[in-house]
């Protein structure tokens, strides 16, 4: 059976044959008066019949109407009606199953969060809970927009992030013809810059020299200036071994790492190769023999994320900084205070935080504005007299 449109074609097998002598090729059917050729005519004229049908399902659902989609329709091979949030929550649930390989739990868990909206959302716009790829629209991706704006909080860029999960199953939707329309067409996903928080080196320095009484705040302390002149990120720093530290020819210590956070990529560019300061060192001796360091065969004893940015607000009301203090404030801190503002160009500094390209960096050089400091010193003294 063979079935063109506009010029395009597909055929599929009917599994029934006929004498050739009994074919009429102009006509489509067979000759033969006997019962055998009837059955067959009578089998031809249902699939014809069948195929109008089909047609006219897919022009209500203003789906691409393809050869090979109404061939798939009247053979029964794509009868399963495909809704948003069915096909989100089934691909969500493959990612799970791949869950530290190809994706991160992070990831997955912000794949749920826009399925959470989107029911959310759905009910007051369509009046139904579901709906079918065909009837998404430019107009609710604005709407949804608007929703994740005003109902949910949240800013630009993260907004962005959610509408990126979106998209990758409508995209799935067009790549596999459930629709016709592209219901991203026009949206633009622009990000906000943002200035990364760091601290300055008066404040770096205050961390360091604090006499902490209280022994979780000394550690959370340590550990967090391991990273501020490392330039390792939360997770990097927890799974850091003595496997991660090599010495070179001349006796200096390294960490040579790969970031968790894309170790699901294989890529080398993201290994972080970072020569070790006297500061980090002195840290990883304190607590080499720490119990939890030789039972778990880490380099420090790193509690969870959120005990550390707990306690680290702590640090920062006894220091009287008034940053918001996270884990990641140290990343920022060595891409800025102690590398870019003491002249490490910006390529190495790349390296060393185990970025793909120095584009990942530049918004570090953007802050500091070393440049710009350095321009108008010149100007200084020349303007002297």
């Amino acid at each position: 059976m063979r079935i063109t449109i506009n010029g395009s074609y597909d055929d599929a097998r009917i599994q029934r044959s006929v004498p050739l002598n009994l074919w009429n090729a102009a006509k489509g059917c067979s000759k033969g008066r006997d019962r055998a050729s009837i059955a067959l005519n009578t089998y031809i004229a249902e699939l014809h019949a069948r195929a109008l049908e089909k047609h006219k399902e897919l022009v209500l659902e203003q789906a691409l109407i393809t050869p090979k989609l109404i061939l798939k329709r009247v053979f029964g091979k794509d009868t399963e009606m495909r809704t948003l949030l069915g096909t989100m929550q089934d691909g969500i649930k493959e990612m799970e199953t791949l869950a530290g390989i190809d994706y991160s739990p992070v990831t997955i868990n912000r794949y749920k969060n826009v399925v959470k909206k989107l029911q959310r959302l759905i009910p007051s716009y369509y009046g139904k809970e579901d709906i079918t790829f065909h009837e998404l629209t430019p107009e609710f991706i604005r709407a949804f927009d608007i929703y994740l704006k005003t109902e949910g909080g949240l800013c630009r860029n993260t907004i962005v992030r959610y509408m990126k999960c979106f998209k990758k199953f409508t995209n799935m939707a067009l790549a596999k013809e459930w629709m016709r329309k592209n219901p991203f067409y026009g949206y633009k996903m622009e990000q906000d810059e943002t200035d990364p928080v760091f601290l300055t080196n008066d404040e770096l320095q205050a961390v360091m020299k604090k006499k902490f009484t209280i022994p979780r705040l000394e550690l959370v302390r340590d550990i967090f200036v391991f990273a501020c002149f490392t330039g390792l990120a939360f997770s990097d720093v927890a799974t850091l071994s003595g496997e991660n530290l090599v010495q070179d020819n001349l006796g200096d210590w390294w960490i040579r790492k790969g970031r968790v956070k894309l170790e699901h990529r294989r890529k080398a560019s993201s290994i972080s190769n970072i020569p070790l300061l006297p500061v980090p060192l002195a840290i990883l001796e304190k607590y080499r023999e720490h119990p939890i360091c030789v039972k778990k065969g880490c380099c420090l004893p790193v509690m969870c994320n959120q005990k550390m940015n707990s306690y680290l607000k702590e640090i920062a009301d006894f220091c009287g900084i008034k940053k918001n203090l996270t884990t990641h404030v140290a990343r920022h801190t060595f891409g800025t205070t102690v590398t870019l503002a003491n002249n490490v160009p910006l390529q190495d500094v790349s390296v060393m935080l185990g970025h793909a390209s120095t584009r990942m960096t530049q918004h570090y050089a953007r802050v500091m504005n070393s440049s710009l400091k350095e321009a108008m010193n010149n100007v200084k003294e020349r303007l002297e007299w």
